[in-house]
């Protein structure tokens, strides 16, 4: 085991140091290639579906590159390259790096590393192949530009193929399967080994067609350049080439040359220094390593804030994608003639506790002030229903729009501050009035949004507790069982039933009989009448809760007919809901096309909640839209359309430096309520290309000629047909264009 353990220490400390000169390397290569950066401007999503160590290898591409002009950060140029090759850096690399650290983890904590070492030896094998295939691709990349006679044979020699690392992995493998670890940790090495050799060819690579022949002139020939000109003139071309790189790679290139001109003559000499200088066993490599890791950590941009996890911020696109949901919403939400409401961000901690069940743990608590206890808030029901209870309001329809806070653990799709778009209907109506319409508007506001197929999912609480009464269920359970049952839509019943019976102590008869009804879903008329008039609805009929319930469903799902959406309902007896306060009717949506994004939507009924704020009871129904998951699904559908960052129409461009003339002639326009920008710039292509980027229609024309004139040059954009029109008529003019 001892034996096994070194091994494993030396190949983590190798591996470690791979994952950092690595990446190191690839930025060379990146500008060797003049490679396009796009793939490297990733950003934590706040949700957790982008991973950390991809991040950390593209913060750390753009820290070496800073400054950089042969690399650029562009989707613009056909000129720059953007294979597979480089796109999938961050994640290859960051897939070494998180075995790398995986690996550290067991060798550091675990006393009895055994079976653990040889699944993250392994693990981190399949990893490293992948990094060798693609910087071997950026070898072969390199190789194809260089002007350097006679490298490509010297590469050859050396026989580094995929084909060599896939049968390493193999080997490593057979290992593991036939448990020899020694031998897995030696196969793993003999992988490393090969790796290590690959990335020093794409530093070799690199660093030729970045410095060209212009590198051996200057190790080889330095006493032939006597002439004063030609010394002048290579001085000028250093110092552009300096400009050029990044100014981590940069550094990296001038320790490289250092190194070269102080060995011996030719070519192969020089290749052989060379890759000297990248093996981790070499006396040198360490100032190598120790100087990359100063680059990367001591570059200001290691100290530029984040947001917290489980947020976001929101980029100009993304905020009009936003704005226009927001809007679509409040149309539908003051279409059925509600109030619109606000309440603060936090509440008093009694205000929340006891409201959401198992979920009450995720509330999040601020500190002590001034002798109150208060937590941001969970939802937007829980405040309306304390703002209708503190006001004494027996009936109140309002809409809110706003954030709410939960101390979650971020996933894909799930975050701890987000917004949620909430209606809701308090008071005495006709039985089943309002539910009906609340089912309504959750579905006018997913039909309004365009987003897709998507399902409404509905059940009764009181048919779900008459089912659990019927299975032997205690009252006592009824809650933390249906928190157990809300989890089918993410887990199957055998996973449920486990929770049920090893955590919550149902026998599992009981279990086994619950799932029985958790698996009746169908159309809504139709499943009603067979429980009505059938065999497996005749326990429910005999019990009172349950009955009532079925009768409410009946009123419900006849006015849904009648109002033509009950096509996207589906009665579903598995749908439980796991907060406390409902009562009644439940539902939830689900998206059913290709973006998972789980639950789009929920609500029900909550006749209790207001009265137990210690007033008379109001009954209420409501529901909340997820609107950071409907937005995941509009995002998505947006990737392949322009969107727009504003809404200009018209751009005032002025051509020369006189803000004065811009100022009068973009007044003219924001006093009538047209949407425009100006621009002062002396290049008319200045003005062209930020109306194309900012995919702005209208382009109005202004120099010293037109001044003099008293004209102005109108342009369309997207026809490119420009006009001369007489300044007096501007405003007349451009008003006909937009309202044709």
């Amino acid at each position: 085991m001892a034996s096994l353990l070194e091994s494993c220490k030396l190949i983590d400390q190798s591996s470690s140091a791979l994952s950092t000169v690595a990446v190191a390397v690839a930025a060379l290569s990146c500008e060797a290639a003049r490679a396009n950066l796009a793939a490297f401007d990733l950003t934590d999503s706040g949700d957790g579906s982008v991973a950390k160590d991809d991040i950390g290898v593209s913060s750390d591409i753009k820290v070496l590159l800073n400054g950089s002009k042969l690399a650029v950060s562009s989707n613009k140029g056909d000129d720059k390259v953007n294979t597979n090759s480089f796109s999938e850096i961050p994640v290859v690399y960051g897939n070494v790096r998180e075995a790398v650290k995986s690996l550290h983890s067991v060798i550091r904590v675990v006393s009895n590393p055994g079976e653990k070492l040889g699944g993250k030896v392994l693990h981190l094998c399949f990893e490293l192949r992948n990094l060798g295939e693609s910087s071997l691709e950026r070898v072969r990349l390199n190789l194809g530009t260089i002007t350097v006679e006679g490298l490509k044979g010297i590469f050859e020699k050396d026989c580094l193929s995929e084909e060599g690392l896939r049968n390493g992995v193999k080997l490593a493998v057979d290992a593991e399967l036939e448990k020899d670890r020694l031998k897995l940790a030696k196969d793993v090495d003999l992988v490393l080994g090969i790796v290590w050799k690959i990335v020093a060819w794409e530093a070799v690579t690199s660093f030729f067609v970045l410095e060209g022949v212009e590198a051996l002139n200057e190790k080889n020939g330095r006493k032939g350049e006597a002439d004063g000109g030609n010394v002048k003139s290579e001085k000028k071309k250093k110092k552009k080439k300096k400009v050029l790189l990044g100014r981590g790679t940069s550094f990296i290139v001038e320790m490289i040359k250092e190194r070269l001109t102080s060995k011996g003559d030719g070519l192969e000499k020089v290749v052989e220094e060379f890759l000297s200088f990248l093996d981790p066993k070499s006396p040198d490599f360490d100032g190598l390593l120790k100087k990359v890791k100063e680059i990367l950590e001591s570059n200001e941009s290691r100290r530029i804030p984040k947001t917290p996890k489980g947020t976001r911020d929101f980029a100009k696109e993304q905020m009009m994608i936003r704005k226009k949901a927001f809007s679509i919403i409040t149309k539908v939400f003051e279409r059925h003639c509600a109030t619109a409401l606000d309440t603060p961000a936090f509440e008093l901690k009694e205000t929340l506790t006891g409201k959401y069940g198992e979920d009450s743990k995720l509330i999040y608590d601020l500190a002590d002030q001034g002798g109150e206890l208060c937590s941001l808030r969970y939802d937007l029901t829980v405040p309306f229903s304390r703002y209708v209870a503190m006001n004494g309001l027996t009936s109140f329809k309002r809409y809110h729009i706003d954030k709410v806070w939960r101390r979650d653990n971020p996933s894909k799709g799930r975050y701890r501050e987000f917004y949620q778009c909430d209606f809701d209907i308090a008071g005495q109506y006709e039985k089943m009035g309002p539910d009906f319409e609340v089912v309504r508007i959750l579905s006018e506001v997913l039909n309004a949004l365009n987003i897709g197929d998507y399902e409404i999912k509905l059940n009764h609480r009181k048919l779900l507790d008459g089912m659990l009464d019927i299975c032997g269920v205690s009252p006592a359970k009824f809650r933390t069982i249906c928190s157990s049952i809300d989890k089918l839509d993410k887990q199957s019943f055998e996973q449920v039933k486990k929770e049920m019976v090893e955590e919550k102590g149902l026998s599992v008869e009981t279990a086994d009989k619950i799932g029985t009804f958790v698996k009746i879903r169908g159309p809504p008329l139709e499943l009603l009448s067979k429980i009505m008039g059938g065999t497996e609805g005749s326990e429910l009929l005999k019990h009172n809760a349950s009955k009532e319930a079925l009768g409410d469903l009946s009123l419900l799902f006849d006015a849904l007919d009648k109002s033509r959406c009950i096509d996207k309902v589906v009665f579903d007896l598995s749908l439980a809901r796991g907060l406390d306060y409902y009562t009644g009717v439940i539902f939830e949506a689900a998206f059913k096309g290709g973006v998972k994004v789980g639950s789009i939507g929920a609500g029900g009924r909550y006749d209790n909640l207001i009265g137990n704020f210690g007033t008379k009871q109001v009954p209420a129904v409501g529901m909340s839209l997820g609107i950071e998951r409907v937005l995941t699904i509009m995002e998505e559908k947006a990737q392949n359309q322009a969107v727009r960052a504003t809404e200009t129409q018209v751009l005032v461009g002025v051509l020369g430096d006189k803000l004065s003339v811009a100022a009068e002639l973009v007044s003219e326009l924001w006093d009538i309520d047209i949407k425009a920008e100006y621009k002062v710039h002396k290049k008319v292509m200045k003005h062209i290309e930020y109306a194309i980027d900012s995919k702005i229609p209208w382009l109005i024309f202004v120099g010293e000629r037109e001044l003099n004139e008293g004209i102005v040059k109108l342009k369309n954009i997207e026809s490119t047909n420009e006009e001369v029109i007489p300044r007096s008529k501007l405003v007349e003019e451009l008003q006909k264009r937009l309202n044709p």
